[in-house]
């Protein structure tokens, strides 16, 4: 079904792609989606000074990598022509007039900035999360709108692009709550239709101020670069300030389209939690199929050798939030996969209690030739099954002996104390290779 929604995404490109923009973002485009409606990406690049072209860059690769779109593209530079001639007809109409006064930069020059005639009345709106809003705008006086006739400030502009892009509704942060009257006054001033508002809340830490550089807030692409799943941002994004209406906490980006709608959004700020986070791209990991899961890692890396991972796959799922903390692993508890470890005897019998290291020894020749009998193929039940026995019969002689003798063949099959358990280890080295790091640290103790 066809509408005549339109929306509007008017990132500023002064910066990077932060989160608070990247949720905005997607309210709109749900927004949008869910009415069958229409897009607008709009750049607001009028700030010369700090606009950056690689800011706008990375905007819309960010917003794009999170599966974004929209119909239409252009910046807020480029409309300056147009802007000038609506700032011209409201001189002409004696709507706004040129006022002489010092530069606030040097007093001493005298500059020509425009000002709105203002009615000096109240200006009530409904916005569609917090109700009817009125301001008195008599205080705001004749406020400026254009530091020229050629230089449109971001009030005026807005305006008037939001006007020529036929935008029906205005999806923003409620940190604009403030500048719609003035917004409202300019578009009565213009004869432009006024829109539809819906101010959505804003993102907070946890001291529940907003969410800032300062107190941690990081652009989306540096979540691309930990390893988070666009999936999962894009989840977390959408619960944090609207509500589906139930507890169902995992949504697609289409699935969220589909449920979407202005009623579930909330009013209050929504705190950002990381840890939240890190959980829900966790969830979205384990939905990956292994080869997946594999390609995502190798996207991050593709100088790690991914070849022979395969069986780590389903462990990397069970630890790793993150593709970021999988590479971790890959690098720390789970090298000995990629290269035989360095042991010591020292190390080997690092927990094993005084008097008892031949026993030790012996349970790990034991362990050999159990493994040995089990054939090429080794499962990690099956390890277990075969190796247990012997742990409980030494710790049956000597209290202690049980956790040395684990102790001691994990670390010989890994040579790490931080690793999985030996019979996991074992399963995913292989019976040769087990095998064979096994004869290596009973070499070190002296067996024969």
């Amino acid at each position: 079904m066809s509408t005549n929604v339109t929306v509007r995404i008017p990132p500023s490109p002064t910066g990077r792609l932060h989160i608070g923009t990247a949720r905005t973002a997607l309210f709109n485009y749900l927004f949008a989606r869910h009415a069958d409606g229409r897009i607008v990406f709009r750049s607001e690049d009028t700030d010369r000074t700090r606009s950056k072209r690689e800011h706008e860059d990375e905007i819309v690769e960010g917003l794009h990598w999170l599966g974004l779109d929209w119909d239409d593209f252009s910046r807020q530079s480029e409309h300056a022509a147009r802007h000038t001639e609506l700032l011209d007809g409201l001189i002409r109409a004696e709507k706004a007039f040129v006022s002489k006064e010092p530069a606030k930069d040097d007093p001493s020059r005298e500059v020509e900035v425009v000002r709105l005639k203002n009615p000096g009345r109240a200006i009530t709106f409904t916005d569609e999360i917090r109700g009817e809003i009125t301001f008195d705008t008599t205080e705001l006086g004749d406020f400026v709108i254009a530091r020229s006739r050629d230089d449109a400030l971001y009030h005026f502009a807005v305006v008037a692009d939001d006007w020529d892009a036929g935008v029906t509704h205005v999806i923003r942060g409620e940190d604009h709550i403030s500048n719609t009257p003035r917004q409202i006054l300019i578009q009565e001033a213009l004869g432009a239709p006024r829109p539809v508002y819906a101010h959505i809340p804003l993102i907070l830490d946890a001291k529940r101020a907003k969410l800032s550089k300062r107190s941690g807030a990081t652009s989306v692409m540096d979540y691309r670069a930990e390893g988070f799943l666009p999936e999962a941002l894009v989840n977390y994004f959408a619960l944090l300030g609207w509500n589906p209406g139930s507890d169902r906490e995992d949504f697609s980006l289409a699935e969220l389209v589909e449920a979407f709608s202005l009623a579930g959004v909330q009013k209050s700020g929504a705190a950002f939690d990381r840890e939240k986070l890190l959980s829900v791209n966790q969830r979205w990991m384990r939905k990956l199929s292994d080869e997946a899961y594999v390609s995502h890692l190798n996207d991050l890396d593709p100088e790690l050798d991914l070849s022979n991972i395969g069986k780590i796959v389903p462990l990397l799922k069970e630890r790793a939030r993150t593709f970021g903390e999988a590479r971790e692993m890959l690098g720390g508890e789970l090298a000995f996969l990629f290269a035989p470890p360095s042991v010591s005897k020292e190390a080997l019998l690092a927990k094993t209690p005084a008097g008892r290291g031949a026993e030790v020894q012996r349970a790990l020749e034991r362990a050999l030739e159990a493994l040995a009998g089990l054939g090429s193929e080794i499962a990690a039940n099956s390890a277990k099954d075969a190796l247990m026995p012997i742990a409980e019969e030494l710790e049956a002689v000597g209290k202690g002996s049980r956790g040395a003798f684990l102790w001691s063949l994990r670390y010989a099959l890994s040579g790490s104390e931080r690793s999985p358990d030996p019979f996991t280890i074992i399963y995913i080295l292989g019976a040769d290779e087990a095998l064979s790091r096994l004869r290596h640290a009973l070499a070190l103790l002296g067996a024969s």
